[in-house]
């Protein structure tokens, strides 16, 4: 391990471990209640209508299982992403995301709804800026899940 996680570790445990090291196993979440912490460093993808208000809109036109699918794929693919817990019955996942330099956590919780709409939250575990990290990836995320889906 390097040195700047091994020392951050002492204050920020979770800086300290590998992958989902450090991290509590998420139980399942009800999305439609999510608390938004008052802090700048989330940043929710959701359908049209969804409460609270996202900072993005998600529109995709795929099948539900076709979605998920993606977005598992899409995730798996991105470096320092890690799968956290999986709940496919309900189409949920979590995954913990670590920075390069410092190893910081951050999670993101997908959801793909019976009817097909996506919600992505991604959230910092340790500050109350995350300097456009979250909204970053999530974007990120909807362009590569986005063609993921797209035929040819």
């Amino acid at each position: 391990m390097r040195l700047l996680p091994m020392l951050l570790g002492l204050v920020f445990p979770a800086c300290g471990g590998e992958g989902v090291d450090g991290l509590p196993v998420p139980p399942p979440m009800d999305m439609t209640r999510l608390e938004r912490p008052a802090s700048p460093n989330t940043y929710l993808a959701a359908p049209e209508g969804f409460q609270p208000a996202p900072d993005r809109v998600t529109a995709f036109k795929a099948p539900p299982d076709a979605l998920y699918a993606a977005v598992k794929r899409v995730a798996q693919a991105q470096e320092r992403v890690f799968l956290h817990a999986e709940f496919a019955d309900i189409r949920q996942i979590h995954f913990v995301a670590r920075s390069a330099m410092a190893n910081y956590p951050d999670l993101i919780a997908v959801q793909v709804a019976p009817e097909g709409g996506l919600i992505l939250w991604s959230r910092s575990v340790y500050g109350r800026k995350d300097f456009g990290v979250n909204e970053a990836r999530i974007t990120a995320w909807l362009t590569a899940i986005e063609k993921a889906l797209t035929p040819g």
